[in-house]
């Protein structure tokens, strides 16, 4: 078979039963899938010579590892990567489950088997349980006659706070790592090894400075999305490049082009990630409680991050809503806590209680637009000096500047606003705050319009 572009040669090591087979048609991300500890990128804190993880991995002289290891972390944060590398040491055999569709039943046959190939072959069981904090109290204590004498050596995954979805004996017996996000440094080498790496794109592309920002950039720390995005731009690049000779380059163009490609490849229902989330917000801006109920659902039940929506309905909260109704950001800020607290699925419900307060609130986008115009007056230079009288007057020498002097104190005044100006003389007059009549706002409107007639007698 004749390899294409792209194209890694298979990975027919000794191992390969244990790590999973990388053939031509696995993904980038799982054909650049480190072999060792020394080639993961980033999680240095957790790697550190003398670790339990490298110990665990056999990499570093140590005690015995730890019965079980529970990485906790953002997606694409290495921890399917830390679980293939302590598979890779010798007479050690490799099981995945995941918590979203095994049972009491699969925990019970993965321990069995791992007792017999103990026993009879001398062979240790690594059983990586992807998304701990999916299973019930039932299906863990499962886990724990096999942790608790060692049949297996467990390496749990989760993105939620194991204090919260990981019950008492278990975290007991296990040495909890935190893994952060990969920082901008970490992505950019990734990428560059994969670009070059004979297992990736095998230096048949050429990544341009501002493509290689772009993906860096858009992939929020995530390895995983990071190659993903890597190599549908180079899917992209290569079939606009005509067959033509030699390293084809990825411009920020590609890049572009690939974003919604890669991220459509995380959407577990076959839903469109960005189409649905953009419906969610409209719905939210258009006060469609109904669909945007709607679109809160699929993308709950399509397995989308919770902490995504929430940062989604908090930044609306204030965009959309703003001062026509103050308490929505509150309602937002809540649930976004209660996300990290809780976790799924009992957030769904603090999550649909800020999305009902926010799509049936009153809309005003006036705050959104008052820092924006704003920020394109001081990027225009328009930012002039700060008048004399509200300069600090507390350090030694302000007084002979004339810092503070003249300035009134607003409390010592009738309705405690004093008639005196604050911008700077260019900005004197400028209005950027313009409330809504809407909510809240209209009675803040009128306060508002009181208040600037009081300021700008300052001016005679």
């Amino acid at each position: 078979m004749t390899q294409s572009l792209f194209d890694a040669p298979d990975d027919d090591g000794a191992d390969g039963a244990a790590t999973g087979r990388r053939g031509p048609a696995s993904p980038l991300a799982v054909r650049m899938r480190p072999r060792t500890v020394d080639e993961i990128v980033g999680q240095q804190h957790a790697l550190k010579p003398g670790s339990p993880l490298r110990v665990l991995a056999g990499e570093d002289a140590g005690p015995a590892g730890p019965s079980s290891v529970i990485l906790w972390g953002p997606p694409g944060t290495g921890k399917t990567t830390i679980a293939h590398v302590i598979a890779r040491g010798s007479s050690r055999k490799f099981v995945e489950l995941s918590a979203v569709t095994a049972g009491v039943k699969d925990v019970r046959a993965v321990m069995d088997q791992a007792l017999n190939d103990r026993d009879l072959r001398g062979v240790t069981t690594v059983l990586f349980l992807d998304e701990i904090h999916r299973f019930t109290k039932a299906q863990q204590d499962a886990l724990l006659p096999g942790v608790e004498n060692r049949w297996v050596v467990l390496v749990a995954a989760t993105t939620e706070n194991p204090s919260f979805s990981v019950i008492s004996p278990l975290l007991s017996r296990s040495i909890l790592v935190t893994l952060h996000s990969l920082d901008a440094a970490d992505i950019g080498s990734l990428l560059d090894r994969a670009v070059t790496d004979e297992r990736g794109l095998q230096g048949k592309v050429t990544l341009g400075e501002t493509a290689r920002t772009h993906l860096v950039e858009l992939c929020g720390g995530d390895a995983r999305r990071a190659l993903t995005a890597l190599e549908a731009a180079a899917a992209v690049a290569y079939g606009e490049s005509d067959g033509a000779e030699g390293p084809i380059d990825i411009t920020e163009k590609h890049t572009e082009e690939a974003l919604d490609r890669a991220a459509l490849r995380y959407d577990r229902q076959g839903d469109q990630h960005y189409d649905i989330i953009s419906a969610f917000i409209k719905s939210i801006r258009g006060s469609d409680v109904d669909a945007a109920l709607h679109y809160l659902a699929r993308m709950i039940e399509a397995g989308e991050d919770p902490r995504f929506i929430a940062r989604r309905i908090v930044v609306h909260a204030s965009e959309d809503v703003g001062m026509a109704d103050p308490t929505a950001l509150q309602s937002a800020v809540a649930a976004a806590h209660a996300v990290q607290l809780i976790g799924m699925p009992e957030a769904r419900i603090n999550l649909a209680q800020a999305v009902i307060h926010l799509a049936t609130a009153p809309k005003s986008n006036a705050v959104v637009t008052a820092i924006d115009q704003a920020i394109a007056d001081v990027r225009a230079g328009k930012a002039g000096a700060v008048p004399a009288h509200v300069r600090d007057a507390h350090y030694p020498g302000a007084a002979e500047h004339g810092h503070g002097k003249g300035y009134i104190y607003p409390h010592d005044v009738e309705n405690a606003v004093a008639a005196q100006q604050y911008a700077p003389a260019e900005l004197a007059h400028r209005e950027y705050y313009r409330p809504t009549q809407y909510g809240a706002e209209r009675g803040l409107r009128q306060r508002l319009g009181i208040i600037r007639r009081i300021l700008r007698r300052a001016d005679g």
